[in-house]
């Protein structure tokens, strides 16, 4: 009877769920349509007109595309961010991933680091971007005589560590919580069979969290791909726009254009398109590497 009772109420809650869910739903689509599926159509619309105010368009079709790819410093701004997004991927994960697990070795004060790591996050990027401008650009000029400005690889290394500095402490949450969630049972068994730390790591540790490490993944490599204002605050694409990264490039293309903001348009599309191209891509290949799959 209880059993019964139990299972009528499952099903009354189900249909509840299923009859208003429409109603909370409703507001975040509207919210979608208008913040990213409307401008994504129209913006895919204009990139095959020519224009300067959107009052005045001209129908070019696949011209703007074509005078993109034909833009060395597009290809060269896909190139660095390219670059620049791999470096910054590996260098994010490792040091956020070693920060984790040495935290969660009940290290006293762990809590104060934790915090301490993370505040980085808190703080915008055009703000952080100008604090390190200072501070490297005193460092640089100090001790090896040029700028960020000046030159491109320290511009690139600047960049590096500024976004790392400031995405490090965020990771680091999402792998705490993770490692927290490993298997007691399975460490204390492999330590019972002889495995030592690094085997622990490899064959225990990495696997369980393998879905965290699949989501890390893929929120700095779009973040690396998506990278504005830090480098408009680092280096502006300094010296001779050789540090400048893709949403610059398009940023200057759309906004310095004097007569066709089109191919700025264009090359947003081609980015867009090349951002989720990667995406999922390293989605594939990481969640094919989870336990279970």
């Amino acid at each position: 009877m209880v059993k019964n009772t139990t299972s009528h109420l499952g099903n009354h809650q189900k249909k509840a769920i299923r009859r208003y869910a429409p109603i909370f739903l409703f507001p975040t689509f509207i919210a979608f349509v208008i913040g990213f599926l409307w401008p994504f159509i129209w913006g895919l619309y204009l990139s095959f007109f020519r224009f300067r105010t959107l009052s005045k368009t001209t129908f070019v079709g696949f011209q703007n595309y074509v005078k993109v790819l034909n833009d060395d410093s597009f290809l060269y701004s896909f190139i660095f961010t390219l670059v620049f997004t791999l470096i910054s991927v590996l260098v994010i994960n490792l040091l956020s991933f070693t920060v984790a697990f040495f935290l969660t070795k009940n290290i006293k004060g762990s809590t104060v680091f934790r915090t301490v790591f993370f505040l980085p996050n808190l703080i915008g990027g055009i703000v952080l971007g100008y604090l390190w401008k200072i501070i490297l650009d005193a460092l640089i000029i100090k001790y090896l005589g040029s700028s960020l400005a000046l030159n491109a690889a320290y511009g690139f290394i600047g960049l590096i560590i500024l976004v790392s500095w400031q995405q490090i402490g965020y990771f680091m949450i999402i792998y705490i919580a993770a490692l927290q969630n490993v298997p007691h049972e399975h460490i204390e068994a492999a330590k019972i069979d002889g495995a030592n730390g690094m085997q622990l790591l490899k064959n225990i540790t990495i696997p369980a969290v393998m879905p965290s490490i699949t989501i890390c993944t893929f929120l700095s490599l779009t973040n690396g791909f998506k990278i504005f204002d830090q480098n408009l605050a680092l280096t502006a694409g300094k010296p001779y726009n050789m540090t400048e990264m893709l949403a610059l490039n398009i940023y200057n293309s759309f906004y310095e254009s004097s007569t066709n903001m089109g191919v700025g348009q264009a090359k947003a599309v081609i980015f867009f398109i090349v951002v989720v191209v990667i995406a999922l891509s390293q989605l594939y290949f990481t969640r094919s590497r989870e336990v279970g799959n």
